[in-house]
């Protein structure tokens, strides 16, 4: 990752909506729920799972974590009178996790329960480490309550990951594994990639070892590599492997042709531009792709 790419990063809203529209396209369904749904359809022809998600964790008043929590339960009801083979992941701070826990905890909570009516499952994503804590406590709250179709999300690059795993092995988590995106300080974070794959692998054993049902987020070959040794005498219906939309999309096809399950988290909403610019920044490489391709259309013009 080069110095201009960071550089770029940080001023990524001078960069035209259009520029970054086009460049984001693949990793984002559209704007509404059709869109999603018309992805979920494809996926699916694909031998694919899908998992969709909302975009708007930012989010600044209960009205808008309402209207959030409704569009999760539109995602649901679509998903259900179409019959497609998906299910919702939902980040916490778009149902009011920074605004009221009780709140945030009635939304999740109805849900839950709706998915449930529907034979669905919600997956609680994982945010910035401000989040883990009452996105943890969250969730133990709800299997607590005895509500069994619900998993949580660990990154492996989160120092206290194993330690949390440990805590939670009573519970049998489904839990989505993955590396982890957020800008975290090196104190509660490893930074060196080898390092965050030795955690990724550490973790992954950790988990099949105490039961948990583990759905393997990563495009990573040398961790798909591992995990697939690992799975190998697992029954299909103990793992799945996970992949972000427009992201090594041959090689999701090849591990379906080769029988392993897979999903594709599919995110839509009207706030494209929010979450792309936050993905764009948390991706510094990607951020100095949109900016060549500024430079060379600004060229190409002159």
């Amino acid at each position: 990752m080069g110095l201009f790419d960071r550089a770029v990063a940080t001023v990524l809203p001078a960069v035209p909506r259009s520029i970054v529209q086009r460049i984001s396209a693949p990793y984002i369904a559209g704007p509404t729920l059709d869109d999603a749904i018309r992805t979920v359809a494809s996926l699916n022809a694909e031998g694919k799972r899908a998992t969709v998600d909302v975009l708007g964790e930012e989010i600044h008043s209960a009205e808008e974590a309402h209207a959030i929590a409704a569009a999760y339960g539109d995602a649901l009801a679509a998903i259900d009178e179409g019959g497609f083979d998906a299910n919702i992941s939902v980040k916490l701070t778009g149902l009011g996790l920074k605004l009221d826990l009780e709140l945030c905890h009635e939304l999740l909570v109805g849900l839950v329960l709706d998915a449930a009516e529907r034979g669905s499952f919600v997956r609680i994503d994982m945010e910035d480490a401000t989040c883990v804590d009452d996105t943890l406590a969250l969730y133990r709250t709800l299997r607590g309550d005895g509500h069994e179709n619900v998993g949580i999300v660990l990154q492996s690059y989160l120092k206290r990951t194993l330690h949390d795993i440990a805590d939670l092995r009573e519970l049998r988590p489904s839990v989505r594994l993955c590396k982890g995106i957020y800008i975290e300080p090196a104190s509660i974070a490893f930074r060196d990639a080898e390092v965050v794959r030795r955690s990724f692998v550490a973790a992954l054993d950790a988990l099949l070892d105490g039961g948990s049902r583990v759905a393997i987020a990563t495009h990573d070959e040398a961790l798909l590599g591992a995990s697939l040794e690992r799975i190998a005498s697992l029954p299909h219906d103990g793992y799945e492997f996970q992949m972000l939309l427009g992201v090594r999309e041959g090689r999701a096809s090849e591990l379906v042709t080769e029988g392993h399950p897979l999903r594709v988290y599919v995110p839509y909403g009207q706030r494209w531009y929010e979450y792309s610019l936050r993905r764009l920044q948390e991706n510094p490489h990607m951020a100095g792709v949109i900016a060549r391709a500024t430079l060379a259309r600004a060229v190409k013009r002159s």
